[in-house]
């Protein structure tokens, strides 16, 4: 069971220092993989950009966004940007993707909601032939650079809703989802059924995640950033989200246990307080 760990540029207010440093201890172990969450309208850092400042100053552990909001943003830039991200972290990058199911997000990058999903197919696919080397259009050629990894980075899909997790048979490597091992067990199998239907061989790669707030002073301000998070399009729904907040070792201990017996390949534990203990506190309580 591989363990990663989300950046604290996720939460509004952190620092360029503790960033750095927070991917420099990282780096170190025990951990796989280093996280961004996505948005627009909140305050949370620019997810390829701070991947790109802990891939200067990272060698070991991959690159994984959870999730990038494909649907709002234009598809050949960003097909360039992850290329320049895989060929900068030497291969590094596993790119988590979703449609994004916020209306401000795409109202404020001039996005229209409503065909969001077709939109999404098409983006993974034009990213997918710009990484092959293909043509744009009869007017404009390939657009490098080329990714390190052949092809571009093996994509993995956030999402919730049934017509999405279908969309991981044909257009993805695997499945990123949060919730509790027992919920998020029977979306599991809604993933492998998606990816035998499609005639995939293998299996698709899974990827939990939960949110974390370890040791003295910390349980109070992880549950007021991530009430303060979700409450702005969830409401009252929030305090299920919050309620799920890791405040322990042992907690962190029983998430990796529960979601490795149900099947997954990989948790990354999402900070809620942008201090560095935290990733040094988690880092003691997963070794």
């Amino acid at each position: 069971m591989k363990i990663g760990v989300g950046l604290p540029g996720i939460i509004p207010g952190c620092d360029g220092q503790t960033h750095i440093r927070w991917s420099q201890i990282a780096d170190t172990g025990p951990f796989s993989s280093l996280s961004t969450i996505d948005r627009v309208c909140y305050g949370n850092w620019e997810p390829l950009t701070a991947l790109a400042g802990a891939a200067a100053v990272t060698q070991r552990v991959q690159l994984m966004p959870t999730i990038l909001l494909a649907a709002v943003r234009e598809p050949v830039m960003l097909a360039k940007q992850i290329a320049t991200l895989d060929v900068l972290s030497a291969g590094r990058v596993v790119l988590g993707l979703g449609v994004g199911g916020r209306q401000d997000d795409f109202a404020a990058t001039g996005q229209q909601y409503s065909n969001r999903g077709r939109r999404f197919e098409k983006i993974i696919e034009t990213m997918r032939s710009v990484w092959r080397g293909d043509a744009v259009s009869g007017e404009a050629g390939p657009v490098g650079p080329m990714p390190v990894q052949a092809g571009g980075p093996p994509i993995l899909i956030g999402a919730v809703a049934g017509p999405a997790i279908q969309r991981i048979g044909h257009y993805a490597d695997g499945y990123i989802g949060t919730g509790g091992p027992a919920r998020i067990g029977v979306v599991t199998e809604i993933v492998k059924k998606a990816w035998q239907e499609a005639g995939r061989t293998g299996t698709p790669r899974l990827v939990a995640t939960a949110y974390f707030a370890l040791g003295a002073g910390a349980e109070e301000p992880g549950r007021s950033n991530l009430r303060a998070y979700y409450s702005s399009f969830m409401g009252p729904a929030a305090d299920f989200i919050v309620q799920g907040l890791l405040t322990t070792p042992d907690a962190a201990k029983a998430a990796i246990k529960g979601y490795e017996d149900a099947g997954f390949d990989e948790i990354t534990f999402w900070p809620t307080v942008a201090k560095l203990e935290q990733v040094e506190r988690l880092a003691e309580a997963v070794a």
